[in-house]
């Protein structure tokens, strides 16, 4: 039996629209109940946010909901099931008057039965039945103790701070199934080559009482069968099956997107003779292959690929209101880019940005939706939701790596200067504590027991110490220390920083902004404190316009990002694995670390993440910001190249120049493939009176392959 989905979530249509009211007790008490009249409150969306609401644009909840409906009664044997996809962040639900239940976490599917209900009278004589809901999403009261898992959503330095994504954010709908429903289904593929691949598959029955079934799978064109006894309620069945000679999913730079469809069918065994009786069905699209992580450096099917990536915040701050087109259209423009990842920062998307990035071969880091200080109640919360992320996401082949945690020593980065930040982050990274010590490992332990295909960090941004050997790094040279020019030095100092670093760069003003906007903005909560911090390392009193000195941003955003990226690229697999750059596209409007606006206009920082991340690059040492007669420079270049086939007979021409002069120097031979090659030095000693300094680079080869670059002094002309 197929599953028979009703829609009941969208407004309007002939059982009339959701209406919402502000709660408060005495509305609590009578607002579940048929006969109540809801005819004064305000009609709401679903799905939405409830702030997208004029109604309740200002409102922290909780929010009472109701819906009428009418349903056919069920034939003998048919189960119904009430379905929410997505409830910002905790309801509780009542049918006809009656309390269904409750829950909690805002990304996965919360399923009640409902089969008496709905077969029997609603007490109205028009056959309505009447939905009643309260959502409530609080807003943290200590930002060092929260106990909603949202995420970036309700604490992080890129969105609103004022923003509340309370509400039914998703369908609602009403399933149908029969005796026995597949309520959960986990597909995940441990194992994947040109020879087998392996699919496993975990699904949770639902059974109205003691039963055998026969589960029959099909993945692509391998067929599975297999008899099972279940026990009325809840029954656990794993199985895997295996697939010979499969066509693999590949990363979009390493090969094709095949995508596999998995179908998975229940029917109850009648008895000698009897013919079996079809009681529900799933379907989903997955991808064979196997995904490795050793040192951070990662595997696909195989293969070694540096990963070159940048963080992604939600598409949009109120997340409903995305159109399914916006989700492709990011992931292309990081494909674009010449990108092969996006961190998923601290939160869980919708449906469609997975689906785009299984198509584009899009590489995913999904964080769980843990940032910064929680309290100690949530451990076990926690634990259960990444069990669900794992159900709702595992299929997907794009999701590379599991993070439980983004800066767990991070209470409140915006309760104390960034000195004083800086020094309590040291403390906290190198002692225990419950957030990064007892929650982390709780949830980084639940993701490793429910999908042991992929591997797990236990939190993002950890330094390394007497205990922990950290984790992915978190460097933001050129804003909250130093230059751009001092990461080198310090990754050589320190390599252990350099194996994957998932947080770097700097802010800067939006395209088309102007003063307005600026002011506007920097009127709102926390938009001073980053004026300052840009006007620190951009003074405004260098600049006769606002536009002029908009555009200088994004030029040093651009410079940080660049120089950064390509110092990265340099120590490729000895010892970094890739890199995830903060951040890609914004979802609100600021002025933020994206290189792209919320309207997705460009800054110069994506002109620069993309040239920094071309397949092939070369690069040399930077030139000092500064420079005298008499200064000797030894200025190493190396050509980068994530070819798959080497570059034969590669020239490369080096040109320092500087008023009044230059010198040349060049250099022929090959480069290997997926590779770093160190081509030469330039060696040279700076001439009397001369302060200003540029290094072209040009590559060229026989097959066609070419790439520029240019170094300067800070005075020069970038």
């Amino acid at each position: 039996m197929n599953r028979l989905p009703v829609d009941v979530g969208l407004s309007g249509g002939p059982h009339g629209a959701w209406r919402a009211a502000e709660a408060d007790e005495a509305l609590r008490r009578a607002y579940p109940e048929p006969d109540f009249d809801d005819s004064s409150w305000a009609e709401i969306e679903v799905p939405s946010h409830w702030r997208s609401t004029s109604a309740f644009a200002e409102s922290d909840g909780p929010l009472l909901y109701r819906r009428r409906f009418g349903w056919p009664t069920a034939p003998t044997g048919q189960r119904s099931w009430l379905v929410f996809d997505g409830v910002f962040y905790q309801s509780d639900v009542w049918l006809d008057g009656s309390y269904v239940g409750d829950t909690e976490g805002y990304f996965f599917p919360h399923a009640f039965e409902v089969t008496q209900a709905l077969s029997s009278p609603s007490g109205r004589s028009d056959g309505e039945h009447v939905l009643a809901v309260e959502v409530a999403c609080s807003r943290p009261g200590d930002p060092r103790a929260k106990r909603n898992i949202t995420g970036t959503f309700q604490h992080s330095d890129f969105l609103d701070p004022g923003w509340n994504p309370g509400g039914i954010w998703r369908d609602v709908r009403v399933e149908q199934s029969g005796p026995v429903r597949i309520a959960r289904l986990r597909a995940l593929c441990p194992e994947a080559s040109e020879e087998r691949a392996v699919v496993s598959l975990r699904a949770v029955l639902d059974a109205a009482e003691a039963a055998v079934v026969r589960l029959r799978t099909t993945v692509g064109s391998v067929e599975h069968e297999l008899e099972q006894p279940v026990a009325a309620g809840e029954n656990r069945v794993s199985w895997n099956v295996f697939v010979e000679g499969p066509d693999l999913w590949w990363p979009w730079s390493l090969g094709p997107q095949t995508m596999t469809d998995v179908d998975v069918s229940v029917s109850i065994v009648n008895g000698t003779g009897q013919p079996e009786t079809a009681s529900d069905s799933r379907s989903l699209r997955t991808g064979l292959r196997h995904v490795a992580m050793k040192d951070f450096v990662f595997t696909v099917n195989g293969e070694r690929l540096f990963l070159k990536g940048s963080v992604q915040g939600p598409t949009r701050m109120d997340l409903a209101c995305a159109h399914a087109a916006d989700f492709e259209r990011d992931v292309l423009l990081a494909r674009d880019a010449g990108l092969d990842l996006l961190r998923l920062g601290a939160h869980i998307s919708r449906p469609e940005l997975y689906e785009a990035a299984d198509r584009h071969g899009m590489l995913l880091w999904q964080d769980f939706p843990l940032q910064w200080g929680y309290a100690r109640g949530i451990r076990k919360q926690a634990a259960r939701q990444a069990r669900e992320a794992v159900d709702l996401l595992g299929h997907h082949p794009s999701i590379a790596v599991w993070c439980g945690h983004n800066e767990p020593m991070a209470m409140d980065p915006a309760a104390a200067p960034e000195a004083a930040r800086s020094f309590k982050r040291v403390v906290l990274q190198q002692v225990p504590t419950w957030n990064k010590t007892v929650l982390d490992s709780s949830v980084k332990r639940a993701f490793e027991r429910a999908d042991g295909s992929r591997p797990v960090v236990a939190h993002s941004g950890v330094l390394p110490g007497l205990v922990s050997g950290g984790t992915d790094s978190h460097l933001f040279f050129g804003w909250h220390r130093g230059s751009w020019r001092d990461v080198a030095g310090y990754l050589a100092a320190w390599p252990r920083m350099a194996r994957f670093v998932s947080e770097f760069g700097a802010r800067s003003v939006p395209t088309g902004w102007t003063e307005a906007d600026w002011r506007e903005w920097t009127e709102g909560a926390g938009g001073d404190t980053v004026a300052g911090e840009i006007e620190r390392h951009v003074p405004r009193s260098g600049f006769s316009s606002f536009e002029d000195w908009r555009d200088a941003t994004q030029e040093y955003q651009a410079v940080v990002v660049r120089r950064t990226v390509e110092t990265l690229r340099r120590l490729k697999y000895r010892p970094t694995g890739g890199f995830s750059h903060l951040m890609f596209a914004d979802g609100a409007p600021g002025a933020t670390w994206s290189v792209l606006g919320v309207d997705r206009s460009p800054k110069a920082g994506y002109d620069a993440l993309a040239a920094a991340c071309a397949p092939v690059i070369v690069v040399a040492d930077a030139v000092p910001a500064q420079v005298a007669g008499g200064d000797a420079l030894a200025l190493d270049v190396h050509v980068v190249s994530d070819l798959r086939t080497p570059i034969v007979d590669g020239r490369v021409r080096a040109v320092l120049s500087w008023p009044g002069g230059s010198h040349e120097w060049s250099w022929a031979g090959d480069v290997d493939a997926d590779s770093v090659a160190r081509i030469g030095t330039v060696s040279f000693v700076v001439p009397d009176g001369v302060t200003l300094l540029v290094l072209d680079l040009e590559l060229s080869a026989a097959d066609g392959v070419k790439a520029t670059n240019r170094f300067t002094t800070d005075q020069a002309p970038a």
